[in-house]
This record gives C-alpha cells, structure tokens and sequence, in this order.
C-alpha cells in the first residue's frame, strides 16, 4: 500500500458588506484546475503557519489563519516523475485583510473569489466540495470560522 501524503492548506475567506462570505481560490500550476493554496508542511513552522505561508505564495493572501483544523479531504497528489501519492489535507480557515499585488506565484496561478458554492462545484474532491458547501450552508454552524470573521471585524 503506498505512504500516504500529509499536506497542509489554506481556506483563504472574506465577509462581504451583506454578511456573504466568499473564498478565495486558485488554478493549480499543472492543470489549471481550482484548488485551495497547499502544500507540504514545513520543517519548523507549526502546520496553519505553513498553509498561512502556502496563501501567500500561491494567492498573495494576507490576514489571520485559524490554528484549528476546519477539516480535511483526500486527492491523489501526481508527483514530477509521474507516481501519485495518496494525500489528506488538513483545511486552515484564514481570514484575508490584504491581496498582494505582487506574490510569487502570479505568472503561475490565477486567484479568484468564489461564492463557497460556487467553489465548491469547482472542486475536483468531494469531500473538499462537502466542505465548501458547510459554509455556503451554515457558515454560523461552523465555530472555527464564525472565531476567525468575529476576531477580523
């Protein structure tokens, strides 16, 4: 059975005027498909401050990141020499103040800011879909990120 792959990612969020929120998402580098800002965690570095690092690179997001696990999904990660690798996400809610203009990815990937389901139709993986939809849903029911839009506000 091969190892399974542990990455870390990023739930870049905003609350509109009226109280919508929206997510922030961005292409993948390879096929251009929407996903959230991962990546592998980071020796030293706490795993939410690796997926805040993650947002800042791939999005040019800036703001506050929850240290909490909003929840997680699976997808076969497709590595340079052509194996896939069974990976699960842990999912860090982020609270984003600020977009960078300029960030280190941004001849790589586009961002744009999706409804949660609209995102979520986006997504390849289910259960990163189910998980978009609990916001689009009941975003109150969810305390991690209901925290992260109370301390930004």
């Amino acid at each position: 059975m091969p190892e399974l792959g542990e990455q870390i990612a990023a739930l870049p969020l905003r609350r509109e005027a009226n109280g919508d929120i929206k997510v922030l998402m961005v292409t993948s580098r390879g096929t251009g498909r929407w996903v959230m800002p991962k990546g592998w965690e980071m020796d030293g570095k706490k795993p939410w401050r690796a997926a805040e690092i993650e947002a800042l690179e791939e999005a040019g997001a800036k703001g506050f990141i929850s240290s909490e696990v909003l929840g997680t999904y699976r997808y076969p990660k497709v590595m340079n020499d052509g194996s896939i690798v069974p990976c699960v996400v842990r999912v860090y809610p982020m609270y984003v103040e600020k977009l960078k203009r300029n960030w280190k990815e941004r001849h790589q990937r586009t961002r744009r800011w999706f409804s949660p389901k609209a995102a979520a139709k986006r997504v390849d993986e289910q259960e990163l879909s189910d998980l978009l939809m609990t916001l689009h849903k009941k975003p109150h029911k969810q305390p991690i990120v209901q925290e992260l839009l109370d301390e930004a506000s």
